[in-house]
């Protein structure tokens, strides 16, 4: 046996190392370890700031005198849930969610199922439909706003459909639903792309023995797509129906010239709410609270978005 035999021999013979080389084959310890960079991120960027903001939530505090905030126990939900503005804002937000969410996850799939064919120049028109997604949503919102002007082509074209032909940013009727065609034009792109992905696992036998037993092209989509699609489905709306509720930019590009929500606070919501009272005035506390309510609702929308998924499945 070589000296260096010898020497492997004795080195791997030690039990500390014996174990670290167990850890190491482990695909469990493997696992953690990519993991532990992503909580530790997680646990400062998010968890330390909720809990910090939790605390605050109890508080009487300013943000310019953090040090004097004392303990007003539950007077800022009190205050919050008394408040017929917080109301509208959620309300406001749900609208958004629930006419942008549906639509972009349909016109994703829709789009997913066209660039998945054997097309001509089709990862060309991948890039096309993501590239909203990944623009800045300011630039976006200002095209947009030059695009939905009184007179222009597209307010005289959704004037055929009842629409009036004015300014819809500026307009206390459409205002909220030129946010929801901005986020469904920006989003549906990051849908497609998720969609694509599982679209391409799919296996193609299943629908080769669909062929087979003389299945429809509708069948197949409905009994071979969307089930294997329904993980993928609760992603993307879980994900999206989290980003409609923590629009921001948009609203912020309409209202650069009159107060967080305008036209008339037709463009308020939950995030704008906790924006005007924690950041603008300055009570640091109350908004605490009503970002605490906030996540609140999330996560009660994101349980009631898996049952609904789960029974139809």
């Amino acid at each position: 046996m070589s000296q260096y035999s010898k020497q492997e021999g004795r080195i791997t013979g030690r039990p500390g190392f014996s174990r670290l080389r167990m850890l190491a084959d482990s695909d469990k310890a493997l696992g953690w370890i990519f993991v532990l960079p992503f909580l530790v991120l997680w646990c400062w960027w998010f968890f330390y700031p909720f809990v910090q903001s939790f605390v605050r939530s109890f508080q009487d505090a300013n943000f310019a005198a953090l040090g004097q905030a004392k303990f007003i126990g539950l007077e800022n939900y009190i205050n919050i849930l008394q408040d017929k503005l917080f109301y509208e804002a959620v309300w406001h937000s749900l609208e958004i969610v629930i006419i942008s969410v549906p639509v972009q996850t349909f016109l994703g799939l829709s789009l997913a199922i066209l660039v998945n064919k054997k097309l001509k120049g089709k990862g060309i028109f991948r890039t096309v439909f993501f590239v909203p997604y990944i623009t800045s949503q300011i630039a976006i919102t200002t095209v947009f706003m030059m695009l939905f002007k009184k007179g222009t082509f597209l307010t005289d074209f959704f004037g055929k459909f009842g629409f009036g032909d004015v300014t819809w940013f500026a307009d206390t009727r459409y205002a909220l639903l030129f946010v929801c065609l901005l986020f469904i034009f920006q989003n549906s792109g990051f849908t497609m792309i998720v969609y694509l992905s599982g679209l391409q696992e799919v296996p193609k036998d299943l629908y080769e023995a669909g062929e087979i037993d003389g299945a429809s092209g509708w069948n197949k989509f409905r009994f071979i797509t969307l089930p294997y699609l329904k993980p993928i489905t609760f992603f993307i709306v879980s994900v999206t129906t989290i980003v409609g509720f923590q629009i921001f930019d948009q609203i912020a590009a309409i209202s650069r010239y009159g107060a967080l929500g305008s036209p008339a606070g037709a463009t308020s919501t939950v995030v704008t709410y906790f924006y005007q009272h924690g950041i603008r005035y300055m009570n640091i506390g109350y908004g605490s609270a009503a970002v605490v309510l906030f996540f609140i609702i999330i996560m009660l929308i994101t349980f009631l978005q898996k049952k609904l998924l789960d029974e139809k499945g």
